[in-house]
């Protein structure tokens, strides 16, 4: 074969090969195969791993904004460090059209989590829809930053879960980096100590449980809030990927008893280091316990300990911005 030839046989061969990547490129295009996409089909969606999801932890939320067909829209991507703002957000379907049925959970359509990135502000609200599917609330936050925003839910109709979506919300201001605090089994929050008793595992579910006192003496009157005795959530440092973990048992069904333990089972969705905040309520205010944990599995993190004193750098130590309160106008923040 004499060299045109030679040089017309290669071109050929090249130009079928880019066909058929891109034959298989539009196959498997992104409609089909992004996480995170309204558009991906069904299969896709049930085959391909969340991001941050392990393949034996529990499946990491709030890494996305859009995930099953539905999408975060945050309309207030700013706001001023002390100063008091309306978060306006609306949850939208696959068409793009603002969602306004929702499935209860827990007593309430929606449940929105603010943190900062440092892991050290902490807000759990519940803000109020209008007719046309605007969620709204004011938001005080304390620091300049970067914070992330969850909306936790469960469109009505919907048969497999609840919804995690995350937005990024920037808060300017004079900023000052601050420090995650160290990993501790003990805390304390408006002279309250609570403990906790066990550790995230990413290979297999664990029991987590949390034993609230005061003034050294175990608190056996928790009250209900939203329909249990506690709510923990669980952020994993770094990336914040989120973990809504349920409670064991609820109140009033004849085992579950008001305190001094509150307990939950949960996976985590890697080895990492995870910041846990227990929400409970007892002589009519809702307090946050803050945590900070290394999963079992976790090799670059020492374990915690119980401090000698019974404190950490917790809700009410040093490091933490963030305060508690009790639940005004549908929210409360800490």
């Amino acid at each position: 074969m004499n060299p045109a030839a030679k040089i017309t046989a290669f071109t050929a061969a090249l130009t079928a090969s880019f066909g058929a990547a891109y034959g298989i490129g539009v196959t498997v295009g992104p409609g089909a195969g992004t996480a995170g996409s309204p558009e991906r089909s069904a299969h896709a969606e049930s085959a391909a791993p969340h991001t941050g999801e392990s393949r034996t932890g529990s499946p990491a939320g709030g890494l996305q904004i859009s995930e099953g067909g539905y999408a975060l829209d945050l309309e207030t991507p700013r706001m001023e460090a002390g100063q008091q703002s309306e978060l306006r957000f609306t949850i939208r379907d696959r068409a793009g059209r603002p969602v306004t049925r929702f499935q209860r959970e827990h007593d309430k359509e929606l449940h929105l989590i603010l943190a900062s990135r440092d892991l050290v502000t902490y807000r759990h609200l519940h803000p109020t829809r209008a007719a046309g599917g605007t969620w709204s609330i004011p938001v005080d936050l304390p620091a300049a930053g970067d914070y992330r925003v969850f909306a936790d839910f469960t469109p009505a109709g919907r048969n497999t879960g609840d919804l995690t979506l995350g937005a990024d919300l920037a808060v300017s201001g004079a900023y000052k980096a601050a420090e995650l605090p160290k990993p501790a089994l003990t805390t304390t929050v408006d002279g309250y100590t609570v403990s906790l008793n066990g550790t995230l595992r990413p290979d297999a579910p664990e029991h987590l449980r949390f034993t609230v006192r005061k003034d050294g003496r175990p608190v056996t009157d928790l009250q209900p809030y939203l329909g249990a005795y506690g709510h923990l959530v669980a952020l994993r440092a770094g990336d914040l990927a989120h973990l809504h973990v349920h409670p064991d048992g609820q109140p009033g069904d004849g085992s579950t008893k008001p305190g001094p333990d509150v307990s939950f089972t949960a996976t985590a969705p890697s080895s990492a280091t995870y910041r846990l905040f227990l929400d409970f309520k007892h002589d009519g205010t809702v307090r946050t316990a803050s945590f900070t944990v290394p999963s079992s599995a976790a090799t670059d993190t020492p374990r915690p300990t119980a401090p000698s004193d019974g404190h950490e750098d917790g809700p009410s130590g040093g490091h933490e911005r963030s305060t508690t309160g009790g639940d005004e106008a549908g929210s409360h923040g800490h």
